[in-house]
């Protein structure tokens, strides 16, 4: 990332604020994954077993990190396999539609 493209960002998670560097074009997922982790802290100091910062940041950290491993391991949603489903889906659909062009 150069200079010119990257950008100081205040974001608050947990209640606290935080900056952190990022180019125009990671804002948006950065600020998604900042929404995420968020909320997963607060849900996790919700619960009340779990108090100090430190704590709350690694539970937080393991949810996420077992979210992930699940995707990737098949268990559960895998984005990437959905998508390439998708675009199969739809080249075939776009192909049957060019036949039927044909016939009229």
């Amino acid at each position: 990332m150069s200079r010119e493209s990257a950008r100081t960002l205040n974001v608050t998670i947990l209640d606290r604020e935080f900056r952190v560097v990022c180019s125009e074009v990671e804002r948006p997922e950065l600020l998604d994954a900042v929404a995420y982790l968020d909320k997963k802290m607060h849900e996790i100091r919700d619960i009340g077993k779990v108090v100090t910062i430190e704590r709350i940041a690694i539970m937080s950290a393991l949810n996420i990190a077992h979210e992930l491993l699940t995707t990737r391991l098949g268990t559960g949603f895998d984005m990437s396999e959905f998508k390439r489903r998708m675009n199969s889906m739809e080249a075939t659909i776009d192909a049957l539609l060019a036949e039927q062009d044909e016939l009229f």
